[in-house]
């Protein structure tokens, strides 16, 4: 089992567990290796160390270009909180998929009770919605968090 340390195009730093280096390649190839954050299937592959280093670190260490680093604390830490924000915006709202529009303008107008609904739009229903005094927010929801979790 090989553990690579991956990169999606938006700078999101992740693990991916792959048989082998022809594994992960092909996976690539088919677009199945995505960002367990934002879903993109465009992943470069981060070097990693396949042994430990043991000798002493110098004092004139050579710095990784900023593209092949691995995520700071900092950024794993808004990656954390945005992730713990979506996993509430999911448990408090309702799916209503792709009749978005519809049910937010049923519930706008008293047609319905309101409620906290989700779902998709397109960018041109959510503008209307807007044009109409309704307020939405668009927010990225990776697809692991989608269906149910292994």
């Amino acid at each position: 089992m090989k553990v690579l340390n991956l990169r999606c195009e938006h700078d999101h730093a992740f693990e991916g567990w792959f048989g082998s280096d022809e594994d992960y390649r092909s996976q690539c190839e088919r677009g199945l290796v995505e960002c367990p954050l934002c879903a993109s299937s465009v992943v470069s592959r981060l070097p990693s160390a396949p042994r430990l280093h043991l000798s002493p670190v110098s004092a004139e260490r050579r710095e990784l270009p900023a593209s092949s680093q691995v995520a700071t604390p900092e950024q794993q830490s808004v990656e954390a909180l945005w992730l713990r924000a979506v996993r509430h915006v999911m448990a408090q709202t309702e799916d209503v998929g792709d009749r978005f529009a519809v049910e937010a303008r049923r519930i706008h107008y008293g047609e319905t009770p309101e409620r906290g609904i989700r779902g998709q739009a397109s960018a041109s229903e959510a503008q209307s919605l807007r044009d109409e005094g309704i307020e939405v927010h668009s927010m990225p929801v990776p697809k692991a968090l989608k269906g149910p979790l292994q």
